[in-house]
This record gives structure tokens, C-alpha cells and sequence, in this order.
């Protein structure tokens, strides 16, 4: 197990730098995309990181990456996740690879589209509240009578923009069809949709209700619309335990909620940074619920886990 990372430092340019991700430039198309184990709540990332998350995060993608690919046939962006592979790809990366090995993808470079494509099967989060209060999505009549975490009458596509900091801006699908016009809208909603269900069902077999998640998408240099960034991890999606489920309710979630319960509980933090130190025992937990949700997803525990490899001259072609 490595030690945990707050932020890497690669000897390569750093082109961005998330809550969590910090991406490295490898060549001129591709980009080497190491998840820390910085954990955020509130919009304020932390100063103590949760270990092993990152590679959590990493590997989760990488497993439903392989999965969508074979199952579902969808263009993604990831070439490789296993260390040796990245390393027989560009091997100027062996010399820092103790720093990235386990939580880093190497990645095709694209252009994204600057719209997050969430799709809600329950009635959560942001989305409960708004219904609570107006009876609508984004600005959208819902069906009347739905109770906090109830599932949707059918999954629906919630877009929004992309914020830098900050929240996220709900918008309508109309908004995205101004935006980006009606093709890519509807290929945008279309793929979504596809890669939930898949999601939902795989989750079900396996005692998880998959709440809501978020998806991205990016243009490579051919134009091919590709499946980017993270894909139905805890950080970008609700994780409901289906033993616990109940509607009327929030739900406990397979993620940071630790961290979100006991910031909840310090009376003086107004939200803002910087941020209360988080207890040792909060940090173990919340690693506890990254490590669990991962055994649960793929069957198997994260240090007997054997990444997937990838076809990178198929996917050159």
C-alpha cells in the first residue's frame, strides 16, 4: 500500500488540477490523469487526505470502463491503467512511478464538452430539494407526490453546466440543445442513458441501488464522441446500500459520508475554507467506505485486484 497523496508531483507539465485529480500532459495527445486521495465536502477540499482513495477511484472507472467496452461497445478515453502498461507505453513515466502507480489513467487527450450529464433514477440531493420546494427539476414540472429518495417514474436526464468552483448549474435539456445543438444534445442524453441502465443493473445484482451519477464526455481529434473523467465512482455517484433502502428519508450512502456527518456536527464551520481538521477516526472510516464499495462493485478485494488492460491499437485506429 502507498503512502497517501495529497497532491502528486510529476516531473511533466501539469495541464489541470481538480479537487481531486491532477492531469499531466504525456506527449501531444495523451495526458496522464493521477486521482489524489484529496476528499472535498461543501465544495472545500479537505486538508487531510482519505488514503486509498484514489485508487479506488481509478480502478472503479477502469473496471466499468472494460465493461461498458465489452458489453455496451462505448468509445472511451482510457488507454491504460496498469502500471506496466503505461510504463511500456511512454517509458519516460518509469522513473516516477511510485507516485503514480495504482491511482493514475493514461489517457487520450480530447476536448470536452462542457456539459455534466447526470441521470436521476431517485429523487435525491439537489434534486429532492428543488421538488420539495417547487415541484419541479431544473425549472421542469415533475409528476406530483413523490417522497425524498423515491425512485423516478422513468430515469431522467438532469444536465448542467460545468463549474470551475463552485456548484454546479442545473439546466434544462432545451438549454443544452441551444448550447450544443440538437445532434449532439440527443447523443449526449441517448449515451447517458445507456451507460445508467447498465450501471443500475449491475449495481442491483449486487445490493446497490444506483441513485444518481454523472457523466462526461469529451470530442477526440477526430471528432469521435468519447466517454471521459471518472465513471460511476462514489464521487460521482449516489451509492445506496439496498439493505438499508427506504424511502420518506435520506439514504446512507458508499462514499464521504463520514465526512459530510461530522463536519455536519462542528458548530462553528460555516462551509467556507478553510476547512476543521477531520479526526483520524473519520478518515479511516470514510477509507472503510471506499474499500467496501469497491469490494462490493467488483468482487473483489483492492489489494488482490488485477487491473484491466486495454486494446491501445484498437482504439488508435
Amino acid at each position: 500500500m502507498s503512502d497517501p497523496v495529497l497532491e502528486s508531483r510529476l516531473p511533466y507539465q501539469r495541464v489541470h488540477q481538480g479537487k481531486v485529480r491532477d492531469v499531466y500532459a504525456v506527449g501531444a495527445d495523451r495526458l496522464l490523469m493521477v486521482a489524489s486521495d484529496r476528499v472535498s465536502a461543501f465544495d472545500v477540499v479537505m486538508r487531510q487526505p482519505v488514503p486509498r482513495k484514489g485508487e479506488v477511484l481509478t480502478q472503479i472507472t477502469a473496471w466499468w470502463l472494460a465493461r461498458l467496452e465489452a458489453a455496451e461497445g462505448m468509445a472511451h478515453h482510457l488507454l491504460a491503467v496498469d502500471a506496466d502498461h503505461i510504463i511500456a507505453l511512454h517509458p519516460e513515466l518509469e522513473a516516477a512511478r511510485e507516485a503514480w502507480e495504482g491511482r493514475a489513467m493514461l489517457v487520450r487527450r480530447t476536448k470536452p464538452v462542457l456539459v455534466e450529464c447526470v441521470v436521476r433514477g431517485y429523487l435525491s440531493g439537489s434534486a429532492w430539494r428543488e421538488y420539495r420546494d417547487h415541484g419541479t427539476l431544473a425549472g421542469e414540472p415533475l409528476v406530483g407526490g413523490l417522497l425524498e429518495s423515491d425512485p423516478m417514474p422513468e430515469p431522467l436526464f438532469s444536465p448542467a453546466t460545468k463549474a470551475q468552483e463552485g456548484h454546479d448549474e442545473n439546466i434544462t435539456f432545451g438549454a443544452v440543445r441551444e448550447l450544443l445543438g440538437d445532434s449532439m444534445a440527443e447523443r449526449l442524453r441517448d449515451r447517458a442513458f445507456r451507460i445508467y441502465a447498465h450501471g443500475r443493473d449491475t449495481c442491483a445484482e449486487r445490493g446497490i441501488i444506483l441513485a444518481d451519477t454523472k457523466f462526461e464526455f469529451g470530442l477526440d481529434r477526430d471528432g469521435r464522441l468519447l466517454l471521459i473523467d471518472e465513471v460511476m465512482t462514489p464521487d460521482s455517484s449516489r451509492f445506496w446500500p439496498k439493505e438499508s433502502y427506504a424511502p420518506g428519508r435520506g439514504q446512507p450512502s458508499l462514499d464521504k459520508q463520514p465526512v459530510r456527518d461530522w463536519l455536519d456536527s462542528v458548530p462553528d464551520w460555516d462551509r467556507t475554507p478553510p476547512p476543521p481538521d477531520l479526526p483520524p477516526a473519520v478518515v479511516a472510516a470514510t477509507t472503510d467506505r471506499y474499500l467496501d464499495v469497491f469490494e462490493r462493485l467488483t468482487g473483489t478485494p483492492l489489494d488482490a485486484w488485477n487491473p484491466p488492460r486495454f486494446d491501445v491499437e484498437d482504439r488508435d485506429q
